[in-house]
């Protein structure tokens, strides 16, 4: 796939994306985000991949976010046109952070630093581990920008308004524990126990059946701003394959042969 900026590995039903650039902290230039919107394509239209995992290279940041200095020579070029929200008409367009629509989980590894869109990245991410030697922020204010790539959305969401915003207008960074008792994380654990913890939610997410998996993900970030009522009326596509499929079968069988289940996602 020509990748420069990025590592990208399929094992075992996993692919294993990181980010490559230990010695820019893995800040995002724009074509580390034209690699990446390869990769995801990749991830999403391969069926034998049930799960990815994201990370950066070293254990010095998970992602300094946008590449500062790549943005900085571009205004004194003057190629930088003015932006906002969203990745629409931009290198790698769309970007994690606005595909809505990928049903397969991601979890992020997060190794040290996640700044910027760093953040932002893990914030799209259905699962985070983050090493206890982690740290989070949202400092684009700071710089005048704007966390554009779904962190004044997803933070407000994901962790209470006041504490989200908070953070957003001061730039303030976080600790790995306070994230994890915001509920921005699912597990911190010393840096050294990191790889076998992410193994153990990859081990876990693929027992489930795929389909199952998808339709999950897919009905519970829809029905998130739905009333109840609509939500249980809402006819979801990855919900209707679950539901016609052979997997759906397969895990009942299984259970009462006492025997593991053979998923073949269809």
């Amino acid at each position: 796939m020509d990748l420069t900026r990025i590592r990208y590995e399929k094992r075992d039903r996993v692919a294993h994306v990181t980010l490559d650039r230990p010695d820019r902290r893995n800040a995002m230039d724009l074509r580390m985000h034209e690699e990446l919107a390869r990769v995801w394509d990749d991830f999403e239209a391969d069926d034998d991949l049930w799960v990815a995992v994201l990370t950066g290279a070293g254990d010095r940041a998970f992602s300094a976010g946008q590449d500062l200095k790549e943005l900085a020579a571009r205004i004194e070029g003057g190629t930088a046109a003015p932006s906002t929200f969203g990745s629409r008409g931009k290198p790698g367009w769309p970007r994690l952070t606005e595909r809505f629509q990928l049903a397969k989980p991601v979890i992020a590894r997060v190794n040290g630093h996640a700044f910027g869109g760093g953040f932002e990245l893990a914030l799209a991410c259905d699962v985070i581990v983050a090493a206890d030697t982690a740290s989070f922020a949202l400092p684009e204010a700071k710089l005048g920008l704007i966390a554009g790539a779904g962190g004044v959305f997803r933070l407000t969401r994901q962790a209470p308004y006041r504490v989200a915003l908070g953070h957003l207008i001061s730039g303030r960074p976080m600790t790995a524990a306070r994230a994890y008792e915001l509920g921005l994380v699912n597990e911190v654990v010393p840096a050294a126990e990191l790889d076998a913890c992410v193994a153990g939610w990859v081990a876990d997410v693929l027992r489930c059946a795929p389909l199952a998996v998808r339709a999950v993900k897919q009905a519970a970030a829809a029905a998130a701003t739905m009333p109840l009522e609509q939500a249980f009326a809402t006819r979801f596509p990855w919900e209707e394959r679950r539901m016609h499929s052979e997997d759906a079968e397969e895990g009942p069988r299984a259970f009462v042969a006492k025997r593991e289940p053979r998923w073949q996602g269809r």
